[in-house]
């Protein structure tokens, strides 16, 4: 998914990419504070342990957002002579820490279900039924987290932040929950108060694999993975166009918020001056600069071809 949105991402200047980044984290925080007030409060009160525990995953969600706005801020800072390429590697460790959070939400959400479950049927389950403004509340947060996903997404998107594709994907297992705490107060209210717990245990193992997604797309970006087998083969076949080219060898990169640092070694005849062969290398990077437009720096190194046996 990171990848995907390097490849589509817009060149916009980096003061109007940050202030929407900024807008999509604080807009996120407002809403998770007001919801998380709500359904916890209504959860109690409307006797919806179903609403209740979605309060609390909300809850968690502050969390991890004021943490995120952290990492946000400081990917934003300019460079310096330790960060000769910015500090924007701090949107992959901000998707990290969202990862971590949704798989521990996931967890707890998961455990939970099982106990009411466990409870219901061991005859240890609250016999009251909850209210019918708790199914409004939850058809609510469909509703809000349904925009707040589609506009992350867009801005994720637009800007190639890893953080703010995280806090999309995390907005949609949102509406997951939701969904499932309404068919749970739904039957509840029917009477099928065991279906609330049981559809909350599968939320739960959506959820965890969204956290894995996520965890795995930014361990990715922080291990010098090549984003995508598309781009490795473009970065290939540009590089085999340059004449003196006789091979690629490897190809390394490095993610610094939406552009990439390009470490690859080529092949060259072994007969060659090292002059020729450093021509051949400021050819490599000068078309890799030219035909990759979020490439911000290649670096080449060249070796003499291998002899086959």
């Amino acid at each position: 998914m990171i990848e995907d949105a390097l490849d589509k991402a817009i060149d916009m200047p980096s003061d109007q990419r940050n202030r929407q980044s900024n807008q999509a984290v604080l807009l996120t925080l407002i809403i998770n504070i007001i919801l998380a007030i709500v359904k916890t409060a209504i959860g109690i009160f409307g006797h919806s342990p179903a609403l209740l525990a979605d309060g609390i995953n909300s809850t968690s969600d502050v969390v991890y957002n004021i943490v995120v706005s952290f990492f946000v801020r400081a990917a934003h800072k300019p460079a310096d002579d330790e960060h000769p390429y910015g500090h924007s590697q701090f949107e992959s460790v901000g998707a990290l820490v969202v990862g971590a959070f949704v798989i521990t939400t996931a967890i707890t959400i998961f455990w939970d279900s099982i106990r009411s479950l466990f409870d219901f049927f061991s005859g240890n389950g609250n016999e009251e039924g909850a209210a019918q403004i708790t199914l409004w509340i939850a058809l609510a947060t469909v509703i809000i987290k349904t925009f707040m996903s589609i506009y992350t997404h867009r801005i994720g998107k637009r800007t190639a932040n890893a953080t703010i594709i995280a806090l999309a994907q995390d907005h949609r297992n949102d509406i997951f929950s939701a969904l499932a705490v309404v068919i749970g107060i739904s039957f509840s209210l029917l009477g099928f108060r065991w279906v609330d717990p049981l559809a909350g245990a599968l939320v739960a193992i959506f959820i965890f694999h969204t956290g894995y997604e996520i965890l795995r797309d930014s361990t990715d970006d922080l291990m010098d993975t090549l984003p995508g087998k598309a781009l490795t083969k473009q970065i290939s076949d540009l590089v085999m166009q340059v004449p003196g080219v006789h091979g690629v060898d490897a190809i390394k990169a490095h993610r610094f918020g939406r552009y990439l640092v390009i470490n690859l070694a080529i092949y060259v005849d072994g007969n060659i001056s090292v002059d020729a062969g450093d021509a051949i290398s400021d050819e490599v990077e000068d078309i890799l600069q030219k035909q990759v437009d979020y490439v911000r720096d290649v670096h080449v190194h060249f070796h003499s071809k291998p002899h086959k046996n």
